[in-house]
């Protein structure tokens, strides 16, 4: 099960928070654990992408595991990967997601091996609280702002109507004196496409 599938989409109090993570594992360090300090509260998760070898990893196999946080012989440590320069030097992976504390462990191989992901934190949501702020702030200045509209006195209103209807009447005028004698050219007949008039016998 993901961190993503035990969110509440309704939830408004916590907020998932992405970090990349990475770490590198050689035969100087052959392990690392990845966990969070004790202080921090809220759900974590490690969600890997990619492992894969540096350029001066040798042609050998390199064997990366999972080493369980409890040790005996119960829990038994997991390959993750297996990798080789000139067969498989990168290794994607999907859908694996561990919650911390985490230690991979370099079994086989002298490194250098990457290993990345995201660092996922269920973070306290507080800005939901602060928006609901804002918007009720927000809704209080717009309602003075929406009185009715000014009316015009009775004289304005007058003139502005009749400057309207003395440009429709302009308009119609326009229309109604248009002279036979520049007649509008017909669908079809060529005019206004560089052609020349025929002359008239």
């Amino acid at each position: 099960m993901s961190l993503m599938d035990s969110i509440d989409i309704d939830s408004k109090s916590e907020k998932p928070v992405s970090l990349i993570w990475g770490c590198e594992l050689s035969s100087e360090r052959d392990s690392y654990t990845f966990q969070v300090p004790e202080e921090w509260q809220c759900e974590q998760q490690l969600a890997l992408r990619t492992i894969c070898l540096g350029e001066m990893a040798r042609d050998e196999f390199h064997v990366v595991e999972i080493v369980p946080a409890e040790e005996g012989d119960a829990h038994a440590p997991v390959p993750l990967a297996t990798l080789k320069p000139s067969v498989l030097p990168m290794a994607t992976l999907v859908g694996v997601e561990l919650t911390p504390p985490v230690t991979f462990h370099l079994r086989a191989g002298s490194g250098p091996v990457y290993i990345s992901g995201q660092h996922v934190s269920m973070m306290p949501n507080l800005s939901w609280d602060e928006e609901e702020e804002e918007e009720e702030e927000d809704a209080e200045e717009e309602e003075p702002a929406e009185e009715s509209p000014e009316k015009l006195p009775k004289g304005q209103a007058a003139k502005k109507g009749s400057a309207a209807k003395r440009r429709l009447e302009k308009e119609d005028e326009l229309r109604n004196n248009v002279s036979p004698e520049d007649p509008l050219p017909s669908k079809g007949q060529g005019a206004g496409r560089g052609r020349k008039a025929a002359a008239k016998k």
